[in-house]
């Protein structure tokens, strides 16, 4: 199988996930923020998923069937900036991979989605029947992109899965992988560099919310079960299952202060931060009803907060020490 963006920071994780469950994996990656150590021991071919020979040549040399797409630009603040950037990447350049894939035979793929697509839900915990409501350049790309697959199916007969990931995070519990900083924009890995570096201080974009403490609440599920559920997505289509949007999460909302409480008792330290004003396109309050996860795929959420913030301080404190 193929796995586009699997030397990034979820790809890498369900790429080591795929490869223990005896899968064989080639990997496509521009290594624009990925590294090339990341994919352990799964063939890397280095490259843009736009680039059809590439792309057709790679599935004909390992036998790909199945596509698993996780390339994409994922920041909410730079594509409401930057919004062609994303429109390019995210959608057109995914177009050119699909093309290319079901060209060669490619008849099976899961999506890297995301619960952006549901806006600020009306009502949580938010199941797959919730509008899709973007409120962002960014969640209006994946959006478009369960859009497009599904007539894929209905024109070219791709059968596929959808994952509308909620907020990944964590790091493998035998400390080899884990989310880079050094690009990232998502609070646990922030949270980490205010606390282990001391020269930098957390940004909480706004303590005003209609939110228990102020501050925007989202379902934070560890980048283990993230790829145990892609697993589960490939074992669903190769028994036969029909094309689905899956939300993949906790069912659990945790806070921007419940996180950097949680952060301090693993540091044993404060966490620094300054409460800024409110950013342009983040929802208020999102967190899964996973049932229909466990009833399509088999697959629930076994880790909670507290081991997510632990396996990320303890891998990220791992590389501050070694750097």
């Amino acid at each position: 199988m193929l796995v586009t963006g699997g030397a990034g920071y979820i790809g890498s994780h369900t790429v080591r996930a795929l490869r223990e469950a005896g899968r064989a994996v080639v990997v496509l990656d521009s290594l624009e923020f990925g590294r090339p150590d990341a994919v352990i021991d799964a063939p890397l071919v280095v490259g843009n998923i736009a680039d059809q020979e590439l792309v057709t040549a790679t599935c004909r040399e390992y036998g790909v069937t199945q596509l698993m797409h996780f390339a994409a630009y994922k920041s909410v603040g730079e594509s409401m900036e930057n919004p062609t950037r994303y429109w390019r990447n995210n959608v057109a350049r995914s177009i050119e991979l699909i093309d290319a894939c079901i060209d060669a035979g490619v008849s099976e793929m899961v999506l890297s989605s995301s619960c952006s697509v549901y806006g600020t839900p009306a009502q949580v915990p938010v199941t797959e029947r919730a509008p899709i409501d973007p409120e962002s350049v960014y969640a209006e790309t994946k959006a478009t992109l369960e859009r497009l697959m599904t007539w894929y199916g209905v024109t070219k007969g791709l059968r596929s899965v959808s994952l509308r990931y909620f907020n990944a995070a964590g790091a493998s519990f035998d400390g080899r992988l884990g989310e880079e900083w050094t690009f990232s924009l998502n609070l646990i890995p922030l949270a980490m560099k205010a606390v282990l570096l001391g020269d930098r201080r957390l940004q909480v974009f706004g303590d005003d919310y209609d939110t228990p403490d102020g501050t925007c609440i989202r379902d934070y599920i560890h980048v283990e079960d993230l790829a145990g559920a892609h697993h589960k997505s490939l074992e669903y289509l190769a028994d036969g299952g029909g094309s689905a949007q899956v939300n993949v999460g906790t069912g659990t909302g945790s806070s921007v202060f419940e996180v950097i409480r949680a952060t301090e008792r693993v540091a044993g330290q404060a966490v620094p931060y300054d409460v800024v004003d409110r950013r342009l396109g983040d929802p208020v309050a999102t967190y899964a009803a996973p049932e229909h996860a466990e009833q399509t795929l088999g697959w629930s959420a076994r880790y909670g907060l507290d081991e997510i913030v632990r396996s990320a301080y303890e891998w990220h404190r791992s590389q501050v020490a070694t750097s």
